[in-house]
C-alpha cells in the first residue's frame, strides 16, 4: 500500500472539516466538522503505524485514545448544545454571542442599567412590616 492514499484522503477530510469549522454557523455542524478533522488524524496515525510497520502499533493506540476523547467531547458537546437551544430556542452561533458576560457599568440594551426599582433592597427586606427604611 503507498502512504500517499490515504494521506491524500487525510488531507481532503481534514479541509472539509476545517471549512466546516470556519464556514458554518450551526454548532452541531461545527461538531461534526471537528469529528472529520479528528477522524483525518486517526486515519494518518493508523497509515503511519501501518508503513512503519511499528511493533508496538503506537499509531494504532494513539487512535484508540483519540477516539476515546472525541467520544466524550461529542457527549459533553451536544449537552451544552440541547441545553442553549432548550434555553435560546436556536442553535445558531452568532446567537451565541450573548452570552457574554458585561460589567455591570456597562449599557444593556434593554435599558434597565443599574436600575433596581424592581427588586427590594436586602434592608428593605429585612425591615419589619410597618417600619419605613431609608
Amino acid at each position: 500500500m503507498h502512504l500517499a492514499y490515504p494521506a491524500v484522503l487525510a488531507a481532503l477530510l481534514f479541509s472539509v472539516g476545517l471549512y466546516g469549522v470556519l464556514a458554518r454557523r450551526n454548532v452541531v455542524l461545527v461538531l461534526i466538522s471537528v469529528e472529520l478533522m479528528l477522524n483525518a488524524v486517526n486515519l494518518n496515525l493508523v497509515a503511519f503505524d501501518v508503513w512503519l510497520r511499528d511493533e508496538l502499533h503506537a499509531g494504532q493506540s494513539l487512535t484508540l485514545f483519540t477516539i476515546a476523547v472525541a467520544a466524550a467531547e461529542i457527549g459533553i458537546g451536544l449537552a451544552i448544545v440541547l441545553l442553549v437551544y432548550r434555553n435560546r430556542g436556536s442553535s445558531n452561533l452568532d446567537e451565541l454571542r450573548d452570552l457574554v458576560e458585561r460589567d455591570p457599568g456597562d449599557d444593556n440594551s434593554d435599558g434597565d442599567a443599574g436600575d433596581n426599582t424592581s427588586r427590594p433592597t436586602a434592608s428593605a427586606a429585612a425591615a419589619p412590616k410597618g417600619e419605613v427604611t431609608a
